[in-house]
């Protein structure tokens, strides 16, 4: 059986939260996460130096630190779609690399039940592809598991691990916002315009002909993919 269920909260506390840590989750679940305020997330590795905290400021975001690596990530409730597999260790491989293949396949799965076509889809299975925006921003790179369509980034995945289990992380974008973050940093930026950068012409959900699926509809074709079309349950909300 997997779970479907939804949080909403600040984009601190979905972040700051550890889904393993009451004990309660013996079975996969997926979990749309739902920010009630704009925010910029950074990396573990990254710190607040790395902006112009003024700017930031103007635009409206939280500066948040999640727990997985990677670059910084820009949340905009309405322009962006975030669900989390949380895991138990067996669910998926075991290896950091295999556990993301796992969810990007998971991913392709649930776009095309929803409508997407899957000769589009592509789920990155090389090593990490940098660019040289990706230290900043994580949909600047692309990383193993991650989902491009004919090209273009499209789901993003972060991944934190603990003794209980997985938390894989994905985002997807309903319209393009990345063109705001080379403005939201005080350090110095790449020479090559953000623009430029191949990964960072990034795919929307239109782009796949699922402007109008919802969150909850994505979630439940995710379980699905995990568990099949049996095996899904949703909590109430």
């Amino acid at each position: 059986m997997v779970m479907v269920d939804e949080r909403r909260d600040t984009a601190e506390v979905l972040h700051g939260t550890d889904p393993f840590a009451d004990g309660t989750i013996t079975e996969p679940v997926v979990r749309v996460c739902e920010p009630t305020r704009p925010a910029i997330v950074l990396g573990s590795r990254q710190t607040d130096e790395l902006l112009d905290l003024a700017r930031v400021a103007d635009a409206g975001l939280e500066v948040v630190r999640r727990r997985s690596g990677g670059g910084a990530v820009l949340l905009r409730p309405e322009a962006i779609v975030w669900i989390d597999l949380v895991v138990p260790h067996g669910t998926a491989p075991d290896d950091v690399r295999g556990s993301m293949i796992w969810a990007g396949e998971r991913w392709r799965e649930a776009l095309v039940a929803r409508g997407a076509e899957r000769h589009r889809l592509d789920v990155h299975d090389g090593g990490m592809e940098c660019t040289p925006w990706s230290g900043l921003v994580c949909f600047a790179g692309l990383g193993p598991g991650e989902i491009t369509v004919e090209g273009r980034k499209l789901v993003g995945l972060s991944q934190r691990r603990t003794r209980h289990g997985v938390r894989i992380q994905g985002q997807v974008h309903r319209r393009s916002i990345l063109g705001e973050m080379p403005a939201l940093f005080s350090v110095d930026t790449p020479s090559v315009p953000i623009a430029e950068v191949a990964t960072l012409a990034d795919a929307n959900l239109a782009d796949t002909a699922l402007a109008d699926v919802t969150a909850h509809e994505l979630a439940v074709s995710l379980a699905e993919s995990i568990a099949g079309p049996a095996g899904a349950r949703t909590t109430p909300v």
